[in-house]
């Protein structure tokens, strides 16, 4: 991890990003079977305006060519344009028809897989016809909410798991990657730089170190078998990758052993070859070999069928750098030096006592943690060995100067992206909030959601400045834990990429992310952060 090293707007600023993930970067015409971590740049819909629908002889109802593809009418889109236009602030300036109906269709789908909407617009390939994923232990599509938490189907003995490999195509060999050897971790890292996640525009990639990988696929337990590869046999080279990590993790009341799925990345001229639904099933069966048979992970697109979405922000730091690199614009009637003057952060830090960890506070901060995540629905469960693996790379600690208790903390992560054919600024270094706690939310007062807010904009805001001070260009967020009641405040911006997070062979109902679920508070639902 790096080292993670209050201010207000009115409303959140809407932010064009063009960095993220995109479905073609994982396997073509795979059925969206993508693991891998979203980024920040959505797809968006556009309501056809032309009047091609008169020279098609096809009869349509009048219903239907009131619609545009993705079933939102654009009555309902120009409503929510009005109102954010009328309300002012940061926001309307930057808010536009594609902002707003990418967030209605996010909301749409949900509606649709919690069983509340019937498929309608949406695009069959994206809902509707998962082959790969119709023969999975996942909750598929129409089913309507989960009645009661619980397996799709039981677990086995070991003996009655599949003992043999999947069979590949010809010329292609499984091949376990051994991440304590550098040359292999290098051949991990040289795949995904130039094969793995980027935005519908081709304009960034993400670009993992071969230490982050090293941090993120070993931490305490893992398996090696679940780093599964698979190589050329002729000449070995590596073309295909796909990694599971143990954790332990408690969704509501139930704690169940999973394998958090990332990773998933085939060569860009091996997608028709149809290699990633070969390598789900492999590493599922890795697993089951070792008595794990649930999972979590996450992906950019919609597959069946998401437990939960969130959504990302951005805090800009080197804004001159994100414009230039068009990751966002100058607002209309905004000039450059002004955005960067609205935006600029404080050089030091608020918070007395901040400090970066050391390895006298890993207990201390292994129960402040524990303590903390109680708030949250679905969260991972550390022992004092994954806190050190976890906030001992990087490291930011709060500490009350008088008595030395520790009373926050927070982490970040470096994750930068290639700036593809940029040679100005051929990488954007991003840092990504990470896990934090405060014993400000332990609390019960009458106004403790306040008590905490307060906190965790200090806090949070110092994170900021850090990053700031540590030469990041932007600080990313999700909607999950805490957040929400704090982006806005700290000047995070509403950027357009969305993160579905999914469980495998489990069912549950639907957890708070960037809406609220049930009673609970957007956010609160997740509080897994996935790498």
């Amino acid at each position: 991890m790096a080292n993670p090293e209050k201010q207000k707007a009115k409303e959140p600023e809407i932010i064009d990003t063009t960095g993220g993930p995109d479905s073609s970067d994982h396997e073509s015409d795979s059925d969206g079977e993508q693991h891998g971590q979203a980024g920040v740049a959505g797809e968006s819909s556009v309501p056809s305006t032309s009047n091609s629908s008169k020279k098609k002889k096809k009869k349509k109802s009048k219903a239907k060519k009131l619609l545009p593809n993705d079933g939102i009418p654009q009555a309902v889109v120009d409503q929510v344009l009005d109102k954010v236009k009328a309300e002012g602030g940061p926001a309307s300036l930057e808010v536009n028809a594609e902002n707003v109906r990418e967030a209605l269709k996010q909301m749409r789908i949900m509606d649709v897989v919690q069983g509340k909407a019937g498929i309608g617009g949406l695009n069959k390939k994206d809902m509707g016809e998962h082959k790969f994923w119709a023969t999975q232990p996942v909750p598929q599509v129409g089913e309507g909410p989960a009645v009661e938490d619980g397996y799709i189907e039981p677990s086995k003995p070991c003996e009655e798991v599949r003992q043999e490999p999947y069979p590949l195509p010809k010329d292609f060999e499984w091949s376990t990657l051994d991440m304590n050897d550098p040359a292999q971790t290098k051949e991990v890292y040289d795949l995904l730089s130039l094969n793995y996640i980027e935005d519908d525009h081709a304009a960034f990639r993400f670009q993992y170190s071969a230490e982050f990988l090293a941090w993120a696929l070993k931490p305490p337990g893992y398996h090696k078998e679940w780093h599964v590869g698979v190589r050329v046999s002729s000449n070995k080279k590596l073309v295909a990758f796909i990694s599971g990590v143990p954790l332990t993790l408690r969704v509501r009341k139930h704690v169940i052993d999973v394998s958090e799925i990332n990773y998933l990345c085939v060569h860009k001229k091996l997608r028709s070859k149809r290699l990633a639904p070969v390598l789900i099933k492999e590493v599922t069966r890795q697993c089951h070999l070792k008595g794990v048979f649930q999972a979590i992970y996450t992906a950019g697109v919609v597959i069946p069928t998401p437990v939960s979405v969130c959504r990302y922000y951005h805090r800009l730091l080197n804004i001159p750098k994100l414009v230039n690199t068009r990751f966002c614009f100058v607002p209309r009637n905004m000039t450059l030096a002004r955005m960067i003057r609205i935006n600029k952060l404080p050089s030091a830090t608020s918070i007395r006592g901040l400090r970066e960890m050391e390895d006298k506070d890993i207990v201390a901060v292994t129960h402040l943690y524990t303590e903390y995540m109680k708030r949250f629905d679905m969260v991972p469960l550390f022992d004092i060995e994954e806190i050190r693996h976890q906030f001992m790379s990087g490291r930011g600690e709060g500490e009350d100067p008088e008595n030395g208790k520790i009373t926050d903390f927070f982490s970040f992560y470096s994750l930068p992206s290639t700036v593809i054919g940029n040679t100005v600024h051929p990488t954007l270094e991003a840092a990504y909030l990470f896990y934090y706690a405060s014993t400000a939310g332990l609390g019960d007062a009458e106004d403790q959601d306040q008590i905490l807010k307060n906190r965790l904009m200090a806090l949070i805001g110092d994170a900021a400045i850090v990053a700031n001070n540590a030469n990041f260009d932007v600080f990313n967020a999700l909607t999950l834990m805490d957040n929400m009641p704090i982006l806005q405040d700290l000047k995070f911006g509403l950027g357009d990429g969305f993160l579905n997070f999914y469980l495998y062979n489990w069912r549950t109902a639907q957890l708070a992310g960037m809406i609220g679920e049930g009673g609970v508070p957007a956010g609160r639902g997740i509080g897994v952060v996935m790498l």
